[in-house]
């Protein structure tokens, strides 16, 4: 496989922050705290591959709900919009979410869109009226029953996220303390879930 490197900096590590801030807790651990993040914060960016070409675009989402053992992110949609038909072509998808005090995660995965009467109606919220507005025709109203909320779901295949290890004070002191002696800061806890680690999860 190849890489891409700029330069040789022989034994020393080339990135240092990763090295230094990479954590390796139990599975359970890594798990619990990256579900408790998401659900703490809902609101995310959902990240496509366009119909037609190669780029991507991003939009903004709330989370609706997780099954799959918290691994099944779920998420209302208007089936009639573009992002449903960039994931009928393109399934896989990132989703992320980053906080003001710069605390982040990055799912990786692929999406359905179901349709589903019930499993709409179970997750249903009355604030869909607002997004979607009422045509006027008897059907297309914004209700449980409106053919064009659909779900996508997400199952995530991998997932890396950044939680800080210290106070807000405490990251600023070891920043600043980087700055000064050129030694990468200690101030995140970063992790990586592989594909098998949450299909163990999954399978609990």
């Amino acid at each position: 496989m190849s890489t891409f490197s700029h330069t040789d900096t022989s034994s020393k590590p080339a990135d240092p922050y990763t090295q230094k801030n990479l954590d390796e807790p139990p599975l359970k651990e890594k798990v619990q705290d990256l579900l408790n993040f998401i659900q703490e914060h809902k609101f995310c960016m959902m990240t496509t591959q366009t119909v037609n070409s190669d780029l991507l675009a991003s939009r903004a989402m709330a989370l609706a709900a997780q099954e799959g053992n918290g691994f099944d992110l779920l998420f209302h949609t208007n089936t009639e919009s573009g992002k449903t038909d960039d994931l009928h072509t393109h399934p896989a998808v990132n989703i992320s979410f980053i906080t003001p005090s710069g605390d982040w995660a990055s799912i990786s995965g692929h999406a359905t869109i179901e349709t589903d009467r019930e499993e709409i109606k179970k997750y249903y919220s009355p604030s869909l009226k607002a997004w979607l507005g009422d045509l006027g025709d008897g059907v297309h109203d914004g209700g449980p029953d409106d053919p064009r909320i659909g779900i996508i779901r997400v199952k995530a295949n991998t997932a890396q996220y950044a939680i800080a290890k210290r106070t807000v004070v405490g990251g600023v002191v070891e920043l600043a303390k980087g700055v000064v002696t050129g030694q990468a800061p200690s101030v995140n806890k970063l992790r990586h879930l592989s594909e098998s680690e949450i299909q163990q999860w999954r399978s609990q």
